[in-house]
């Protein structure tokens, strides 16, 4: 079955239209499914632990005595690590150090409290506190993910958070049918363990996020919610943001391949899948100025898709969602790809030195044909949790930054305030805020002397 992925060109007429095709996704949440999260958000809000229980019932088919039941101890998460294999023990291990590495780099770059004093002995600077308490969110059901429990637990710690509380659901059958399914997932409580999690509850679905949100008799209110989730956890992160902080708003995985046509075809072509099998809205896009590579791409694609276990999802986000595009040269790639702002930027090319400089906006940018996406997904440093829909012309990846606030340090002394009350008083008497003006007169030597 011959596979129906877009070829464009840009010197193309209709290229333009074509493209606006491509990367056309509408992020307008489902109606009903806002209703929904809406109903339960109120629900936790007001009766708190025994509507979270109603709910992991009704929607993981979970029973238990009291939401406490649901908490795994300390001692559950070091026993999963026991019980996975050597392999995966020592990957895990080895991925979190190098996540750590990276995050306390992060942390001595721009984590840290500074001040100085000025000519008038004023001194000014920054404090930087870490966040009180964390809810980090860990999708489960259809798949585990102890690479998000990673990205999102280390950087917290990192930034010196006082309690982490993980959520992560693990339905018992799946919806309408009596199937098991969703076990408690040993890599990734051992992941919860390594990473320093320090609470975690067996629930998900809007129900955790509200009772994260809210906080229940059980459950602790967090200062703020990370780590992605489907629709109903991205609508409840939507309604819950203002009482609590969020990451962000995560749209479908997307990769971008800028090359030249000296990586291999193959590695090209697993690359582009690597982000299709995440799902059927995924964006899997190459650009490139050889029309005789992409040939050799799509050709590729064609040989390896059937072997493939999520073929189906592959291919249905290929054809939905990918495209194969002919550039002019490398520049206008790069001017294409600052335009899509992709989640992640691969640039498979001889010289990626290159072409960096050139490029502003993206989530991840992965330098060189052996750098595969996949590496940053788990083991590489950075964080995997991105900005998607073009949202890197203006995000960040999540990192130490985000466990974290800043207080603005000012001590102003009297000579200082000699300098400043009239500056201050000058704009207040401005903006009609006499009290304002008069607050800084009255620190002025020749006020005061008089008021004496």
């Amino acid at each position: 079955m011959t596979l129906n992925l877009r070829q464009l060109q840009t010197s193309a007429p209709d290229f333009e239209a074509e493209f606006q095709r491509v990367l056309h996704w509408s992020a307008e949440a489902d109606h009903a499914i806002e209703e929904r999260v809406a109903t339960i958000l109120a629900d936790v809000k007001a009766r708190g632990d025994a509507a979270v229980l109603e709910y992991t019932q009704r929607f993981d088919g979970l029973q238990a005595g009291s939401v406490a039941a649901l908490e795994l101890t300390r001692e559950e998460l070091k026993a999963a690590l026991e019980v996975i294999t050597p392999a995966q023990r020592q990957a895990l291990e080895a991925a979190a150090a190098r996540v750590r590495s990276y995050h306390e780099r992060q942390l001595q770059a721009c984590g840290l409290s500074w001040s100085y004093r000025d000519e008038d002995g004023t001194l000014l600077g920054q404090k930087v506190t870490p966040l009180d308490r964390v809810g980090i969110y860990v999708p489960g059901g259809k798949a585990a993910y102890p690479s998000s429990v990673l990205m999102n637990a280390i950087p917290a710690q990192v930034a010196g958070v006082g309690e982490i509380v993980m959520v992560v659901p693990t339905p018992a059958r799946s919806a309408g049918s009596n199937v098991a399914r969703g076990e408690k997932n040993a890599l990734v409580l051992a992941a919860a363990y390594v990473a320093g999690v320090h609470r975690a509850f067996t629930i998900g679905g809007a129900q955790a996020v509200a009772a994260l949100a809210h906080g229940t008799a059980t459950i602790p209110r967090v200062d703020k919610i990370t780590g992605p989730g489907n629709a109903y956890v991205a609508a409840a992160k939507r309604r819950v943001f203002g009482q609590v902080g969020i990451d962000m708003i995560a749209g479908p995985s997307e990769i971008l391949v800028l090359a030249d046509g000296s990586t291999p075809p193959d590695w090209v072509a697993m690359d582009l899948f690597s982000q299709a099998e995440h799902d059927e809205l995924a964006q899997s896009i190459l650009l490139c100025p050889d029309a005789g590579y992409i040939a050799q791409v799509r050709a590729a694609i064609e040989r390896l898709l059937p072997g493939m276990p999520r073929r189906d999802v592959i291919r249905a986000s290929l054809e939905g969602r990918g495209a194969l595009i002919h550039t002019r040269s490398m520049e206008e790639a790069c001017e294409i790809s600052n335009r899509i702002a992709p989640e992640h930027l691969e640039i498979s090319a001889r010289e990626p030195q290159r072409w960096e400089p050139l490029l502003r906006h993206a989530g991840a940018i992965f330098l060189g044909a052996y750098t595969s996406e996949s590496l940053g997904d788990y083991c590489a440093g950075p964080n995997h949790v991105l900005p998607t829909s073009g949202t890197a012309r203006f995000s960040s990846p999540l990192g130490v930054y985000d466990f974290q606030k800043r207080s603005s340090l000012i001590e102003v002394s009297a000579a200082g305030a000699q300098v400043l009350g009239p500056i201050a008083a000058e704009l207040a008497y401005g903006e009609g805020l006499q009290a304002h003006a008069q607050a800084a007169e009255f620190r002025l030597t020749d006020r005061t002397a008089k008021d004496t």
